[in-house]
């Protein structure tokens, strides 16, 4: 099945009638929003609320328990504190409905649910200081020690050995680079592979344990203005490419995307790290893998990407929003190289620690 069949194509009306049907909502509007594989709707209600309906790919669709694990998480974080979506509950109940519709290529299952609609405005559409980028690195690394406190009976669907968007998965990415025939960062994401292969996967080991969010990206977390010129961190969202994974990992995918269209991206680093090991230090084993693990990411958001819109060429814009500026990117971390990127990053972060300090002491 190709990504195209397997991504819902459901009609306003569709969409209308379900959220009627399942969760007793009279709608007063509803237009769709971008989406990667599967399908979202903004909802509002006659009753006053505003919602997502999540219309989940038929792949994914497949895998209930992963969904349950999934829609477990963002209600577990929300209730200790962290600002995530959860799931509204169907008129009989339900947080997920699997629902037959036909959208084109037959009559398929689809798994439904309805989502809190969270306020604010994603990360990337806003001037990120180095202090909102530390409170982005410092909620990361909260959020997956949080979740090593979580308890499921289908924790083990979060393994997703195969799934090509876990950070583990770099290797599989081989049978996709004929996608970036002819482009010069070919060469580039290949020698990215082989060092993932030599120096990060007998390392695993070293490395500590979580559940990782897994895209924590500059589309997945919402802002909202706190005081004149800060903002704080109001939502994070999509929780659909959770797996098993590595504390470190977590980092590199944040560090990665908080990147993307920024006018200093090298020291984007620095304020995220002193974040994260606010909360959860490196041990020496991950930290010589950082800067491997970030370019790592890039590779996978850029050969995934093309790939993908062979599939989808009609979502070519939302699908390319991260690989066009993350193509650039990966050249630019590649050419500076490991030394001089690790110098900016854990120095930037040892200065942005001693400077919070010093204001904190002038402060009391």
């Amino acid at each position: 099945m190709s990504v195209k069949e397997s991504k819902p194509n459901l009609t306003v009306s569709q969409a209308t009638d379900i959220t009627g049907r399942l969760f007793g909502l009279t709608v007063s509007s509803i237009r769709p929003l971008p989406s990667y594989d599967d399908q979202n709707f903004h909802v509002v209600s006659s009753e006053g609320g505003q919602y997502v309906l999540k219309v989940m790919n038929l792949a994914d669709s497949q895998n209930l328990p992963l969904l349950e694990v999934q829609t477990h998480t963002m209600n577990f974080l929300w209730q200790r504190g962290l600002p995530a979506q959860t799931a509204v509950p169907t008129v009989t109940g339900q947080l997920m409905s699997l629902e037959e519709i036909d959208c084109g290529f037959g009559v398929q299952k689809y798994l439904v649910r309805l989502l809190t609609f969270l306020p604010g405005t994603t990360i990337a559409q806003v001037t990120c200081t180095p202090q909102l980028l530390y409170e982005v690195g410092r909620t990361a690394a909260t959020m997956d020690t949080i979740l090593l406190q979580m308890e499921h009976p289908h924790l083990r669907a979060l393994q997703r050995e195969n799934f090509i968007w876990r950070l583990a998965s770099v290797p599989l990415l081989e049978q996709f680079l004929s996608v970036l025939d002819g482009d010069p960062l070919q060469e580039v994401v290949k020698k990215v592979i082989e060092q993932f292969k030599t120096r990060v996967v007998p390392k695993l080991n070293s490395f500590r344990k979580c559940i990782n969010h897994g895209d924590f990206n500059e589309q997945n977390i919402l802002v909202e203005p706190d005081g004149p010129s800060s903002y704080r961190i109001s939502g994070i969202l999509d929780f659909g490419d959770m797996s098993s994974g590595y504390f470190v990992f977590e980092l590199a995918i944040t560090i990665m995307y908080m990147m993307i269209k920024r006018p200093r991206p090298l020291a984007v680093g620095a304020a995220v790290l002193a974040g994260w090991e606010s909360v959860i230090p490196l041990n020496p084993e991950e930290r010589d893998v950082l800067y491997l693990l970030v370019l790592s990411r890039f590779c996978q958001s850029l050969v995934l990407a093309h790939y993908t819109v062979l599939q989808q060429p009609e979502n070519e814009e939302y699908l390319m929003v991260t690989a066009r500026p993350g193509a650039q990117l990966l050249q630019l971390l590649w050419e500076t190289g490991r030394d001089e990127v690790e110098k900016i990053w854990f120095s930037g972060a040892a200065e942005f620690i001693q400077n919070s300090l010093r204001t904190d002491g002038v402060n009391n």
